[in-house]
């Protein structure tokens, strides 16, 4: 790719350039050859200093609490929730729009939380507060999934069961796991690292996600389930933000989400009941119809899973079963979804928000 100076093209400042999701954008600017007259990378002060390779250029890291925002006509934030409450907002003061990955802003009110290709109409004006806020990898897949579903067969209730990767706790979170993995392989005895996730995900799986844990930002967190309910955030992050993109407030979804021991990918079953009897043929034709979405389906598919993923910007769905038929004829099906968290997930909706901008001269 190389970065066109022209005098359309946006400014472009990637907080968090360092992290597992920014290197996704970067990869995904060059494979899609996006111009841009400028484009800055920022991270923490641990990170400022060093460079990166970038649009075929050597570019510096620049300290977060040293970058002036002026420069810049978007900001995409990956760098997780603290950073983003606390610095986004200074940003869209500045004049740059923000497009925040984190959970700071996903159920904020004033701040539209979008899907492209579902709920892009919310951009069709410049946000009052300046801020884009992008919902979790697991909403994202699932409601590029549901929206087809909702408009034809009306959706009573949806019961998901994630399984989520090292990467959403970012580089620190592989890199733990490896190490982990490795020690294991060598000493089955051996204490193992445990920063970042506690227990240790090696050899493991999580019933609960830890709260902090999100793309580009490491954390062992804290947990965040309410007594009361025993959801963890992650739990009602999925529910809440899946309701938003929808425009579904009353949508009956419930959750268990864990972390298991695989660097990138994630997956989920999914069962959806059905106001309206489904049928199989015409299910599948939907789903081929939802932008951003591969159905492998009938003879000579193969089950995909993280690590045979041959399109990481879309959501493959697979095992589509309905259910015995009712009365009125079957309401329910299970089906198997795979995507990449770090692309299709978190980095591609922030590069197809800066394309619905761009188309909409809202930038």
């Amino acid at each position: 790719m190389t970065a066109a100076d022209t005098s359309l093209a946006p400014r472009i400042a990637l907080v968090g350039a360092t992290g597992a999701v920014g290197g996704s954008l970067l990869d995904i600017l060059e494979d899609h050859g996006s111009p841009y007259r400028a484009l800055h990378l920022i991270a923490s002060a641990r990170s400022a200093g060093r460079e990166i390779r970038a649009g075929g250029l050597d570019r510096p890291v620049w300290d977060l609490a040293g970058f002036d925002f002026r420069r810049a006509d978007v900001a995409f934030f990956f760098a997780g929730a603290e950073v983003g409450r606390r610095w986004a907002p200074l940003a869209a003061a500045a004049g740059t729009l923000v497009v925040d990955g984190s959970s700071a802003f996903r159920l904020t009110k004033d701040v539209p939380l979008v899907v492209p290709g579902i709920n892009g109409a919310l951009l069709d004006r410049r946000p009052a507060g300046g801020l884009v806020a992008l919902p979790g990898a697991g909403a994202t897949a699932l409601a590029r999934v549901l929206a087809p579903i909702v408009r034809r067969w009306t959706v009573r209730k949806v019961v998901v069961s994630t399984y989520q990767p090292a990467s959403e706790a970012g580089h620190a979170g592989v890199e733990e796991l490896q190490e982990g993995t490795r020690i294991r392989l060598q000493d089955p005895e051996a204490p193992l690292p445990a920063e970042v996730f506690s227990p240790p995900l090696a050899f493991d799986a999580q019933s609960g996600v830890w709260a902090g844990a999100e793309p580009g930002r490491a954390s062992g967190g804290t947990w965040a389930g309410a007594p009361e309910d025993g959801f963890t955030e992650q739990e009602r992050g999925l529910l809440e933000e899946t309701r938003r993109v929808l425009g579904l407030p009353g949508l009956d979804l419930t959750a268990t989400c864990v972390r298991v021991p695989v660097a990138h990918g994630q997956c989920a079953a999914v069962w959806v009941d059905c106001a309206l009897a489904v049928d199989r043929g015409a299910l599948i034709a939907a789903l081929r119809s939802a932008p951003g979405v591969t159905v492998h389906d009938g003879a000579g598919h193969a089950t995909p899973t993280p690590a045979t993923l041959d399109d990481p910007d879309r959501v493959h769905v697979s095992r589509i079963r309905l259910s015995p038929a009712g009365p009125n004829g079957p309401t329910g099906f299970w089906l198997w979804l795979v995507a990449d968290n770090l692309r299709s997930g978190a980095a591609l909706g922030a590069f197809q928000v800066l394309g619905e901008l761009a188309a909409r001269g809202t930038l």
